[in-house]
């Protein structure tokens, strides 16, 4: 019988737990209006090695990208209050900066999804799901 490789990934990885290779030395901007969600983001980003900006409104993330570098970004789709985080990726988007949605509402928010041609990571997820699928977006 042949011999099972050992497996790979992060858990077979020489950097810390819940890195990516994609987000050292990276500045991403979190907005999420749940500050739960946010801080556990937050937590696991930089234990990657990045530096995070967290932004619990829309206005505070258009706020940050104005005034600060950003190398990419985690967008909820749903901020409450019938607001979306949809001027934000337009935004992103028209700068070259990649992002990723994390969103619970895959299918109220579909067709605006979709729009985004983004990578999605469903909530709930581990942010090390969120690192793994930032790091693939990042060049």
């Amino acid at each position: 019988m042949a011999e099972t490789p050992p497996p790979s990934g992060p858990e077979t990885s020489s950097a810390p737990e819940g890195a990516g290779a994609g987000i050292q030395d990276k500045i991403i901007l979190v907005l999420e209006d749940e500050p739960l969600i946010a801080l556990d983001l937050k937590f696991g980003l930089e234990t990657g090695g990045a530096t995070v900006r967290c932004a619990y409104t829309l206005e505070e993330g258009l706020k940050i990208l104005e005034t600060e570098p950003v190398d990419a970004a985690v967008l909820d789709v749903n901020l409450g209050r019938n607001t979306t985080c949809a001027p934000m990726a337009t935004k992103l988007k028209d700068r070259g900066i990649p992002f990723i949605l994390h969103s619970g509402d895959l299918d109220r928010h579909g067709e605006l999804i979709s729009s985004f041609d983004a990578k999605i990571v469903p909530k709930p997820a581990h942010h090390r799901a969120v690192i793994a699928t930032l790091s693939s977006v990042i060049d």
